[in-house]
């Protein structure tokens, strides 16, 4: 007899060998017609995959994530048996599902793929998807699996690096595939599909391999979702933050400065010190201290603080000087100099927790085909703050800095995330420091704190940070894109690696405990997504230009003048439009500015001392005398 566990800890038994599909027959015939994949034992498996011993299972159908893979990947499939049939010399390499779809990358020669070659390989897609073929996977000998890809270097590779026993191929129709699994099962379950365009994409991420042709798609099991998808995609470009960055003048990038360095233009400076101040103001009032660290360091602090080993191959190489054996480094991380920051006086314990906080820009090498807007640079601001303090003091810092993030969200209009818990790999541990000990306290620190707080949250094994767990805050932007955003770490090892150290109440050297954390996480990255998340429609307390006034001919600039004056005294910012343009025009443009109010100006104002009001999206709010003005003004724009 076979015990199998659902999620709701019911069991079910079954004589003998059973599949997913019958498990999930046993419980109703629709559920069985929707279920495309399962998790046995913590492994996605195909529905037809025998199980054997009592085991825990999760059915997934086009709803769960885990189902949507499932369905990608086996499209993925489907994608690289179109491309072979009109480009049968093309070398297939990889094709995995990604968030939203899936891609492949292929190698094709002296051929060119365009997008004018998208239909037809997407009817071709929808062709061999309708004859309803079964995903089968098996297991292939290593000898067998390099002889039959003897002419695909790439596939060969992949094999190489895997050993006898742990290699398998899946076929449907006349398609075979080097594949460890995870499909849907047959193929006419897909009923829409869409290649979305193609991208050069280097083998295996590194500049010094092959570009390859990466072909991205997507489909679905209706062609309703696929319309409603494509709609929303529209919608995502006019949102890009790239678009809307160079629009509203908020960036720009130069390549005489280099790629992925921003440039900050002054309405885009306006908007980062607004965020700057918020969250300054908020740390002041929970304890934080602001201190500043160069954009330089020794080599040999990131080798003391294990970054070095852990990157050093992949960032900006080191910089020399005219003294031989003198290196240093433009920052990765601002932990480290924190780190030397505390050293500087010697602490008991009477004094911590010591909150150190800094707006520090570090300095990453991204491969220029992974650069991306803001969202992907080589220079970046982090809202970063680093805690030292007692064992004894973790689980209240932690918390305080729970809700330090959850009011950042909640001010900006960030209502739809989860927290994940990124926790070690448990199967590859070597790429971690620290001990196993060090590393439960911080992991169970980070569960306790959240499940205190009742956050909804997600454990993700393998995506911790090298030094230590983290709670990353996944936000959904308004057309449902997860992305992270805030982080807050648990560590316990840089502690060690600088010998950081206070004075207990017994007299004796005691070792902190350091939560690295940045709400905003990067004010690009930040800054991008409330970008799309808004189009451009900030917040009236954070917007650029909160007001423009509108004097309807010259003979009253002078005048506009003085209410820009009036309204700068109190914190209310803005600009005056005195081109020679009718009003009604000077009013269209400020709408497309994306500016919250129009002050027009013109006799009748100035004699009264007044402003005619209007406000985008609502339009005429009558005539208010300045002071008037301002104190609505503040009501609306209070956090």
């Amino acid at each position: 007899m076979i015990k199998i566990t659902l999620p709701d800890n019911s069991v079910k038994e079954f004589e003998g060998e059973v599949t997913p599909l019958d498990v999930a027959k046993s419980i109703s015939e629709g559920l069985a017609r929707n279920t495309i994949s399962a998790v046995v034992n913590g492994k996605q498996v195909e529905t037809t995959t025998p199980i054997t011993t009592d085991s825990t299972i999760q059915l997934l159908t086009w709803n769960d994530d885990l189902g949507k893979k499932a369905f990608w990947h086996s499209s993925a499939h489907l994608l690289a048996q179109a491309i072979l049939e009109f480009y049968p010399n093309a070398k297939l390499t990889i094709g995995p599902a990604i968030e939203s779809g899936f891609y492949y990358d292929v190698d094709f020669g002296d051929e060119n793929l365009s997008e004018k070659d998208f239909e037809k390989i997407e009817k071709k897609v929808l062709e061999n998807a309708k004859k309803g073929s079964t995903f089968s996977l098996y297991p292939v000998s290593k000898e067998e699996a390099l002889k039959t890809y003897a002419d695909n270097p790439y596939k060969v590779e992949l094999i190489t690096n895997l050993n006898d026993g742990e290699i398998t191929f899946v076929t449907h129709d006349d398609f075979t595939d080097l594949c460890r699994g995870g499909h849907i099962p047959n193929t006419n379950i897909v009923k829409a599909v869409k290649i979305l365009n193609a991208a050069g994409a280097y083998w295996r991420g590194n500049e010094k391999n092959p570009q390859l042709t990466r072909v991205y798609g997507i489909s679905f099991p209706k062609q309703k979702e696929l319309t409603e998808y494509l709609e929303r995609l529209e919608e995502a470009k006019r949102r890009d933050h790239r678009k809307l960055g160079k629009e509203l003048g908020i960036f720009a990038f130069s390549e005489k400065v280099g790629a992925g360095l921003p440039l900050w233009l002054p309405k885009g400076t306006a908007l980062r010190r607004k965020l700057e101040n918020f969250l300054s103001d908020a740390q002041k009032k929970g304890g934080y201290e602001f201190v500043m660290s160069p954009h330089i360091g020794s080599k040999e602090l990131y080798v003391t603080s294990g970054h070095w080993d852990k990157y050093g191959a992949d960032s900006f190489q080191p910089i020399k000087t005219p003294n031989e054996g003198e290196e240093f480094m433009l920052k990765p991380m601002n932990c480290p100099h924190h780190c030397e920051i505390y050293k500087t006086s010697q602490w008991s314990y009477r004094d911590l927790p010591k909150r150190y906080a800094e707006f520090g820009t570090v300095y990453r090498y991204e491969q220029s085909g992974e650069l991306h807007g803001l969202t992907r640079v080589r220079g970046f601001t982090q809202d970063d703050a680093h805690l030292f303090c007692t064992p004894d003091q973790l689980s209240e810092e932690f918390e305080k800095v729970i809700d330090l993030t959850l009011y950042v969200f909640k001010s900006l209009g960030f209502e739809d995330f989860v927290t994940q818990v990124s926790l070690r790999d448990p199967d590859n541990r070597e790429k971690y420091i620290g001990s196993d000990e060090n590393w439960e306290k911080a992991e169970n620190a980070i569960i306790n704190a959240a499940e205190k707080k009742g956050l909804k949250t997600i454990v993700e094994y393998g995506e911790a940070a090298f030094y230590g767990p983290k709670l990353d805050f996944m936000v959904k932007d308004a057309l449902g894109r997860k992305w992270q955003l805030g982080t807050i770490q648990v560590d316990y090892n840089l502690p060690e690696r600088f010998d950081l150290h206070y004075i207990g109440n017994d007299n004796e050297k005691h070792r902190p405990v350091m939560i690295h954390r940045a709400p905003f996480g990067s004010m690009e990255r930040f800054i991008a997504i409330l970008l799309e998340n808004t189009a451009g429609d900030f917040p009236l307390w954070l917007s650029p230009d909160q007001f423009i006034i509108l004097p309807i001919s010259e003979k009253y600039v002078n005048y506009a003048k003085k209410v820009s004056q009036f309204l700068e005294n109190h914190d209310i910012s803005g600009l005056i439009d005195d081109r020679n343009e009718k009003t009604g025009k000077k009013i269209r443009d400020a709408e497309l500015k994306k500016i919250p109010f129009m002050l027009v100006v013109g006799e009748n104002e100035e004699n009264d001392g007044t402003i005619s009001v209007r406000r985008r999206g609502e339009g005429d709010l009558g005539v208010m005398n300045m002071e008037d003005f301002v104190n609505y003004f503040k009501k609306e724009a209070a956090i």
